[in-house]
């Protein structure tokens, strides 16, 4: 098990190259995950800013004779 990890005494770069490797998706996720929801937060902000422009449709309830 001791020669698995060790790796031909290559060992020490090939974990820390797989560390390192982990660690950047890690980051990618956490940073795209962040953006989905600010997107998400800014989409919500615009709907509610296009929906106070919009004119408000109004029934004609009586009919002027």
């Amino acid at each position: 098990m001791s020669e698995f990890f060790s790796m031909g005494g290559y060992g020490g770069y090939i974990w820390a190259s797989y560390g390192v490797t982990a660690l950047a998706m890690i980051v990618l996720l956490i940073a795209t995950l962040r953006g989905l929801r600010s997107s998400r937060i800014e989409r919500e902000q615009l709907e509610a800013v296009l929906q106070s422009r919009r004119p408000r449709r109004t029934k004609k309830t009586q009919q002027v004779s």
